[in-house]
């Protein structure tokens, strides 16, 4: 089956199946709740009868923006494979495709970047299908984090799929959002095994999804930026191979990826270029990568009267957008890690 166009035209709901060791619960359009049964999860070879093994819970999600296909091609394989039952699932899983009117119209949004409304944020916009959509998401995800199986669970993760709209010096890479509780190691170092290139460390609360689940239910979680965002048809999925493999692991409860790349360099968010004004500018190039280091010193922006410099340490700028609305980021500023 042509699991993309059954998705797109609202028709997968109703044509795929999955084996009778996972419980399957459509939540909204888009949102497909997968629970292991509870025999699946008893290997007797390894837990005596008095034992039981307590799934992990795991979110996937992809198309938030409507124009990040990739990460749905990617997300439609795995499905695939579980219902065929070539992939063992072994956490309770979340599957969910984020704004699919926006990916029926090859969009990034209709009306709002739905990754700025998530933690009520939605409210404070005019009605439309992102806040909407915003609305539904947090209820789902509320719903879920709410079945027994997933509130017995101890480990908790939301890995957000994306794809960025201009090119990088690193090409895949994580943004973990802020919080003030340690960042689980665990879930580090599956992000470096996965074989990104980055990982960024974000310095204030946002309206992000991976920050929305973070923050309401201590969940390890990231936006993963994993490639250029391309059109449906024109994704070379061999090159999200690593990434593939990671989730395919995650969900079979495997731990067999090991890094191959260089070191994983880290960048800790220090400031936000906002746009305020229809004169803001952005003195770089359209064609300036994510993650290029710029001079100390240097105007990166202007608006009215306001000049934004270059300082040390925050050199290295990430999502410059002139384009973005008033209100809204310009850009990132990011200090390497020492």
């Amino acid at each position: 089956m042509d699991l993309l166009t059954l998705l797109l035209e609202n028709n997968l709901e109703h044509n795929v199946c999955f084996p009778p060791t996972i419980k399957a619960s459509w939540l909204t359009e888009g949102v497909l709740q997968l629970l292991p049964e509870k025999s699946s999860l008893q290997q007797s070879s390894l837990l005596s009868s008095s034992q039981e093994q307590a799934a992990d819970t795991l979110i996937i999600s992809a198309g938030i923006h409507g124009n990040e296909t990739a990460p749905v091609e990617i997300l439609l394989q795995l499905l695939s494979q579980l219902a065929q039952g070539h992939l063992p699932l072994q956490h309770n899983l979340l599957v969910i495709f984020g704004n699919l009117p926006a990916l029926r119209e090859g969009r990034r949004y209709l009306d709002h970047d739905l990754n700025r409304l998530f933690g009520g944020r939605y409210q404070h916009f005019p009605a439309g299908n992102e806040t909407h959509r915003a609305m539904e998401l947090a209820s789902v995800v509320r719903q879920f984090f709410n079945e027994p199986v997933v509130m017995a669970s101890t480990k908790r993760r939301h890995l957000d799929l994306h794809t960025a709209i201009r090119g990088s010096c690193h090409e895949q890479f994580a943004l973990l959002p802020y919080q003030q509780r340690e960042y689980a190691a665990d879930f580090l170092q599956w992000l470096e095994d996965s074989d990104i290139d980055a990982l960024v460390f974000h310095n204030t609360a946002g309206g992000t999804f991976s920050h929305f689940t973070s923050e309401h239910f201590n969940t390890d979680s990231c936006t993963l930026e994993i490639g250029q965002a391309l059109p449906f048809g024109q994704n070379e999925l061999a090159r999200f191979t690593n990434m593939t493999v990671a989730l395919r692991d995650l969900i079979a409860g495997v731990f067999a990826i090991k890094r191959t790349k260089p070191t994983c360099e880290r960048y800790r968010v220090v400031d936000a270029i906002t746009k305020q004004h229809d004169s803001f500018r952005l003195n770089i190039p359209e064609e300036t990568k994510n993650f290029t280091e710029l001079p100390e010193c240097f105007e990166i922006a202007r608006q009215q009267n306001q000049s934004v410099k270059i300082t040390s340490p925050a050199n290295v700028i990430l999502f410059p957008n002139a384009r973005v609305a008033i209100g809204l980021r310009a850009g990132l500023l990011l200090a390497k890690f020492p």
